[in-house]
């Protein structure tokens, strides 16, 4: 998708900036290209930097309850130190490197509600101005999808998934945010919890699978909520489907462990504990990638059609506004 705006600051005359991502989903530690084009205006215009600015919309928690914010993760000078004539077009092509931790946007072709974006910023003669936002995708990486593919076989379905501000402690989290997968329960386990959440810690060595169990509490005992870590190499060859029951096994009997008191914090607040924390390869062989299990209800699902317009609907509204200046950041 192709976003074109005459750059305010600089007056009518000035240049004008193309951002143009590459075809298909980039993934997560992947890289990014795509082209900067440009074309000058009615004189000759200095450039000093043209830089590409990560950017996600992200929820966080507070004491008036919860709010939402733009949150850069990662900034790229891709050119500049040219001067652009009069009525120049020229094309700045670019490559740059994803977060491992970047947020899965989609899961085979259907939008999760995940709202991620390129901002191109120019600067020119002392003057800075920030671009409209390109629409970001992210597919999973191979490990993340063969974990959402089990879930879906085993029998979770997709119920949301949304970006929280914060840390979860004793990870190697990067990012100053963290996605979190909401799923509904199989129903052999609807009798225990109400909801699993999920998230993923991908670095270059591998990954950090995080589930949380929002438990249901029996008629004489409270429900609570019960963490569990485990990891995974990006090439690990398992059977998902008993790999990833044995982790919901174990974060379900986090109870009898660890009791009613289980805590959980974010930015740093009441760090999350962790009761296990496994790695090196498992057995069997992968589940193959299709469109099944979770994607069938994230297609299939009233979630998918409102999330897709809700994304759509953020970046007309960005797009209308003041350019996405600092303003809006979080």
């Amino acid at each position: 998708m192709v976003f074109k705006r005459l750059l305010g600051s600089l007056g009518v005359g000035g240049p004008t900036v193309d951002t143009v991502l590459d075809a298909g989903p980039a993934r997560p530690g992947s890289p990014l290209t795509g082209l900067v084009r440009l074309k000058g205006g009615t004189a000759d215009f200095d450039i000093e930097h043209l830089a590409l600015e990560l950017v996600a919309r992200v929820e966080a928690e507070h004491e008036d309850g919860e709010s939402e914010g733009m949150v850069g993760f990662g900034r790229s000078v891709v050119g500049g130190a040219f001067r652009l004539a009069e009525g120049e077009e020229r094309d700045v092509p670019f490559s740059i490197t994803l977060p491992w931790e970047t947020p899965v946007t989609e899961l085979y072709g259907q939008g999760l509600g995940i709202v991620l974006g390129v901002r191109t910023e120019l600067s020119v003669a002392g003057a800075r101005d920030k671009g409209d936002l390109d629409p970001l995708t992210v597919a999973p990486l191979p490990a993340q999808e063969a974990v959402l593919e089990a879930l879906g076989q085993l029998g979770f379905g997709f119920r949301s998934a949304d970006l929280e501000y914060g840390r979860i402690g004793g990870t190697g989290q990067q990012l100053p945010f963290y996605q979190e997968i909401e799923l509904a329960p199989a129903p052999h386990y609807a009798h225990q919890v109400n909801e699993i959440e999920l998230t993923f810690l991908a670095h270059p060595g591998g990954m950090e699978v995080v589930l949380e169990a929002d438990k249901r509490g029996g008629p004489l005992s409270e429900g609570h909520d019960a963490l569990t870590r485990f990891t995974v190499g990006h090439q690990d060859v398992r059977d998902w489907n008993a790999e990833v029951d044995g982790w919901i096994r174990e974060l379900i009997d986090h109870r009898a462990a660890y009791g009613s008191h289980a805590s959980y914090g974010h930015d740093g607040h009441d760090p999350r504990h962790f009761d296990g924390h496994h790695s090196g390869p498992g057995v069997g062989t992968a589940v193959a990638a299709g469109a099944a299990g979770l994607a069938v209800g994230v297609a299939g699902g009233m979630v998918a059609a409102e999330v897709v317009d809700e994304v759509g609907d953020f970046f007309e509204d960005d797009d209308e506004g003041d350019g996405g200046d600092e303003g809006d950041e979080g």
